[in-house]
């Protein structure tokens, strides 16, 4: 997965390019859909940087074998993200997830 396979996703079940955030809480990896996107004249990111950001996180999502696991939950999720609330996609890590938790995003 790419980032623009990533973007292409987003806009495919929402219509926006919504931001996407990687998070760790109780020893758990979620990804997060946030309720901004890029066409949002308060978006925070230009385009070129969106796009930058969206491969970061996947080739976080590639190296952690997550990639079907948060399309497979994008395609079927019946949730969207809205001002203070994000889609939170829980990231099964499986026996690889000390491996990750101990490093910073």
């Amino acid at each position: 997965m790419t980032g623009q396979d990533l973007h292409q996703l987003l806009l495919s079940k929402w219509g926006r390019s919504y931001d996407i955030q990687l998070r760790r809480t109780q020893g758990k990896i979620f990804v997060q859909v946030m309720w901004k996107y890029l066409e949002q004249a308060s978006f925070p990111m230009t385009e070129p940087d969106y796009l930058a950001h969206l491969n970061t996180v996947a080739d976080y999502l590639n190296a952690w074998g997550s990639t079907e696991q948060v399309q497979d939950f994008i395609k079927q999720t019946r949730d969207r993200p809205r001002l203070g609330k994000a889609v939170n996609i829980p990231v099964d890590l499986g026996d690889r997830a000390s491996e990750w938790i101990l490093e910073e995003f």
